[in-house]
């Protein structure tokens, strides 16, 4: 019903769009007398706001179209290696052939994005940091709202599945050396599948897992995303966030939880900091400051963009990993299989977090460590990037400028 009614809502608004492009037309384009007027600027820009606020955001381009390989511009084509219904394995394949130079191929990445209601695009900027010094897949997830309810659920245990046969189909018996790199929300889950491959006896475990923001253990330094899930019951979750997808959508009556609701929330922890935002935004259009509305739009372009995530999937990870904390009580199952990670021995371990992760909260992360005990000390590095919120690790100046460069020396020095 929610979902239906945010629907309505939208659609009720489409006259008053109309009526705001309308106004922008007539006191913005340069050849509108009425841009000369002595209020046209105002007009404009509320115009303006109000479109931005109110539209539907659709998942941003990857604009990666090249990079740069030991000091030359090499184009990149962004390939489907594998398509399942829930998931595109994409790889960022740079025009390159064979070994260069006579140094040895770059090592192997398998970037793993969350599914937790921004799209895959969010980690533009880790892509782009790695692919000058490795190949490069990623998990490009899905919209639940687009996958007919024929293709079935999608719960936790498949999210595992997934991962575990991405790490397969990527791992090459002659160069056995991928690396695995989880970012928030996929620490769990493919921490899960590397020990159920490490148990199983996996000839070729991935050679290094990076393990950015997730929350191994979410009981320490509990967050609001953490505290939302515990002072709430299970039952809450399932009658309150979980909605039937609208019948103009392929997806038509699979249950999901949407990702206007998720968006919500993250407006919610910290609306000041959005409203002010958006009153610079309206300013720097005032003010003709083209630059800085730029970046504005930049960023709200993909913070805006949500999708929908499966709402077995959901309501699994809001039990075992912030209600019941399987994974570091050693109670997590996937099917009936106990998830082990004291089982996987020939896998480097990486965590980092950032000093001011408001999402994953100092040591949640660095919990990894006391569960993988069996990985030699000297194969396992933990770092806590200073002045770093929950995005600054994977995205930004800080990614770029200090991060980056332990990820790939970490590689390079294990795999």
């Amino acid at each position: 019903m929610l979902y239906q009614w945010y629907e309505t809502q939208h659609m009720l608004l489409g006259p008053w769009r109309v009526a705001a492009e309308a106004a922008l037309g007539w006191y913005a384009h340069p050849f509108s007398p009425l841009t000369y007027s002595p209020i046209a600027r105002r007009i404009a820009a509320s115009s303006d706001l109000f479109l931005r606020v109110t539209q539907r955001y659709q998942k941003p381009a990857w604009n990666i179209d090249s990079t740069v390989v030991d000091g030359r511009r090499v184009a990149v084509q962004i390939v489907t290696e594998l398509d399942k219904p829930f998931c595109r394995l994409i790889h960022f394949r740079r025009a390159l052939e064979g070994p260069r130079h006579g140094r040895r191929p770059d090592p192997r990445v398998l970037l793993v994005a969350p599914l937790s209601g921004h799209h895959a695009t969010l980690l533009r900027d880790t892509v782009r940091a790695l692919l000058p010094e490795h190949e490069v897949w990623i998990t490009d997830w899905v919209d639940a709202r687009m996958v007919p309810l024929s293709a079935g659920p999608f719960h936790l245990a498949d999210y595992v599945g997934y991962v575990r046969e991405f790490i397969a189909l990527l791992t090459d018996p002659r160069r056995p050396d991928l690396n695995v790199i989880s970012v928030c929300q996929p620490t769990v889950p493919v921490l899960c599948a590397v020990a159920l491959m490490a148990e199983e006896g996996e000839v070729h475990p991935p050679r290094t897992m990076v393990m950015m923001g997730g929350p191994i253990d979410a009981r320490k330094s509990p967050t609001a995303v953490n505290n939302l899930a515990t002072r709430k019951p299970y039952s809450w979750f399932e009658r309150n966030v979980i909605q039937r997808v609208p019948e103009n959508y392929p997806g038509f009556m699979r249950r999901v939880y949407p990702g206007f609701l998720q968006h919500l929330g993250f407006v919610a922890m910290n609306p000041d900091r959005h409203m002010g935002a958006h009153w610079d935004y309206f300013h720097h259009l005032l003010n003709g400051d083209g630059d800085s509305a730029d970046k504005h739009r930049d960023f709200y372009d993909e913070y805006n963009a949500v999708l929908d995530l499966p709402g077995e999937y959901y309501l699994d990870t809001i039990r075992a990993v912030f209600q019941d904390f399987a994974l570091p009580r050693g109670r997590m199952f996937i099917g009936e299989r106990l998830v082990r990670p004291q089982a996987i021995r020939d896998t480097a371990l990486l965590t980092i977090e950032g000093e001011l992760d408001d999402i994953s909260g100092n040591g949640q992360t660095e919990a990894a460590h006391l569960l993988c005990l069996s990985i030699p000390r000297e194969r396992r590095e933990h770092h806590l990037a200073q002045g770093a919120g929950h995005y600054g690790i994977f995205s930004g100046r800080r990614w770029r400028e200090r991060i980056y460069s332990k990820v790939r020396d970490f590689i390079r020095r294990h795999a």
